[in-house]
């Protein structure tokens, strides 16, 4: 610098100056610059990284918490001399933005909220630092919160609520299964009930139209067989009849029985037979008649 040789590196700018006044920026290469006449300041333009220690920070419900977080940030090429002309030691502003932001931001929620939402807190923060650095040059392009750690107490009394909302959540989930599982029993039950009615309806209808054609078919049946009975009986005579009564009279007289019963009909069936056998005696009588005649005809003879 002193001779006036400066090497720019390719992730440099350099910021010159004559006589305290600004008068461009240069970029990687080597430069010459007039001693005493023009200055130059050189400008890290990578990003840079920045650990922020634990600090203690108190949230709207009066909980203090310490809290660790992590800055990623880098000077804009366009805006390089606002890191020089606007701001002694940017890095420094930056960190100091950042515990400053942070403590606004934390102050402004409850712990749970704190605890859940670190996303939030992380784009917020973020979000308020670049409304100033830009002012500087500088981009902060990514805020990490590495750690939150409530006090000792804060964090007993968060157990026990996480331990009985779990307990809370699975007597539930039980409860849900439970019920669940009475309603698809019933719903079975209901279903197994509907096919049950619905098989026995089927099995009345099909026993019911069974019976129905089987008693249309033994109706049919006896019709047909009274009718063919009829046909044949139409042309028996009086005397096969009789003949059929004497073969059951048979029949009858083989029984044990000492008593019968005849109906009516059964006398006037026997009629023909009864005048047949009438009918042969008056004719032998009449035969005999005539024979005796002669006799007495020849006995007159005789005596004469």
């Amino acid at each position: 610098m002193a001779s006036g040789i400066i090497v720019v590196q390719q992730y440099q700018r350099m910021v010159v100056q004559r006589f305290g006044s600004f008068v461009g920026a240069r970029g990687p290469g080597l430069r010459f610059l007039i001693p005493i006449l023009y200055t130059g300041i050189k400008v890290d333009l990578r990003e840079r990284v920045t650990r922020v220690p634990t600090q203690k920070y108190i949230t709207a419900d009066n909980v203090v918490v310490d809290m660790d977080f992590v800055i990623y940030y880098r000077v804009m090429e366009d805006h390089v001399e606002r890191a020089v002309l606007e701001v002694q030691n940017f890095e420094a502003a930056v960190i100091n933005l950042a515990f400053a932001t942070l403590r606004s931001v934390i102050g402004a929620i409850d712990l749970s909220v704190t605890l859940s939402e670190r996303e939030r807190i992380r784009d917020e923060v973020q979000l308020r630092m670049d409304e100033v650095t830009t002012r500087w040059g500088v981009k902060v392009s990514q805020v990490e919160i590495n750690e939150v750690d409530p006090p000792a107490g804060v964090k007993a009394a968060m157990e026990r609520q996480k331990s009985a909302d779990a307990i809370r959540t699975a007597e539930i989930t039980e409860s849900e299964g439970q019920r669940q599982a009475a309603i698809n029993l019933a719903e079975g039950e209901k279903q197994s009930a509907i096919l049950k009615a619905e098989g026995q309806r089927q099995s009345d209808i099909l026993q019911a139209e069974g019976e129905q054609q089987a008693t249309v078919l033994r109706a049919e049946g006896f019709s047909t067989a009274l009718e063919r009975i009829y046909n044949v009986a139409s042309t028996v005579d009086a005397r096969t009849m009789s003949l059929q009564y004497f073969d059951t009279l048979k029949s009858l007289g083989s029984s044990p029985s000492t008593k019968f019963i005849f109906p009516m009909e059964f006398t006037s069936m026997l009629s023909p037979f009864l005048g047949m056998g009438s009918n042969q005696q008056d004719s032998g009588n009449r035969a005999g008649g005539g024979n005796g005649a002669s006799g007495d005809g020849d006995n007159r003879d005789n005596r004469n």
